[in-house]
């Protein structure tokens, strides 16, 4: 399999922010003074290591602005609270959401950094009395203090999940409530959110995220949009992503441009149906 290790900032992905936002989104920058489209999402919305990513495809098939509000890493919560990100929505013709993993969420167990929603911030004294052994100071990142907690108590691990499970639905639904006009959900994974294996695992993204809570949101929206890629496509658009060698690792685990053109075109047939 061919790799393209072009080297750093082999890509531009022209960092961009929108009005008192801190976030920094994916750029060009786009006018908001004519009609435009809205996407929310996390790293494959962003597109990391794609020239392409589906925002950007969709663009060109439905011939109108797309503003990409994808930020890395991102979860529900930092959207959520973001006023800028909400009112760019709420004046746009639809707002697309790709669903995002619940672990980047502060719950009732654990905080999380308001912008950069993969770190860790703080356990709070109910996650230190369940696991009274474990020093938290070690961790700075979600997905790490995470994984730790599961490989010490599996049954102690899933009250915890069950807490993210409940929070992602509290805080989609939350963030659809300050977002005017209409909402397409759309789950991108490797994995169908009826594989109830693959969302309880936490290294499979969306984490956690299932039909169920999909169910529980989706009636604030005018359509899901599901696209499962299978290894074979994510395998065969390897050679088109543009990272080195240190990036070869975190680029494994992207979706890749064949789930992203897939994607674009699926949004762009019922797009038609939303305006």
């Amino acid at each position: 399999m061919a790799y393209e290790h072009l080297g750093r900032g082999a890509l531009d992905y022209y960092p961009c922010r929108y009005g008192r936002s801190k976030l920094l989104f994916r750029g060009p920058r786009r006018k908001l003074d004519k009609p435009y489209c809205a996407v929310i999402g996390g790293s494959e919305t962003y597109g990391k290591f794609l020239e392409t990513p589906y925002p950007t495809m969709l663009e060109q098939l439905i011939q109108m602005p797309v503003v990409n509000l994808g930020c890395q890493n991102a979860g529900n919560e930092v959207f959520a609270q973001d006023t800028t990100v909400t009112d760019i929505c709420s004046a746009a013709e639809v707002t697309i959401i790709q669903l995002m993993g619940a672990q980047n969420l502060s719950n009732r167990f654990y905080s999380v950094h308001p912008r950069r929603n993969d770190r860790f911030i703080k356990a709070s004294g109910f996650l230190h009395t369940v696991f009274r052994e474990v020093d938290f100071t070690e961790f700075h990142f979600n997905r790490h203090m995470l994984g730790c907690l599961n490989e010490i108590s599996p049954e102690k691990f899933s009250l915890v999940r069950d807490e993210l499970k409940e929070a992602w639905v509290a805080r989609m639904k939350l963030l659809m409530s300050r977002i005017e006009g209409r909402v397409i959900l759309l789950w991108l994974s490797a994995h169908t959110p009826d594989d109830t294996a693959k969302s309880n695992d936490l290294n499979s993204d969306p984490a956690f995220v299932d039909r169920d809570m999909i169910n529980r949101v989706s009636e604030q929206a005018s359509d899901v949009v599901e696209v499962v890629a299978t290894q074979s496509e994510i395998d065969a658009g390897r050679d088109r992503m543009a990272f080195n060698a240190l990036e070869e690792i975190m680029a494994s685990e992207m979706l890749g441009p064949i789930a992203h053109e897939t994607a674009a075109w699926r949004l762009q047939k019922i797009l038609p149906r939303v305006h």
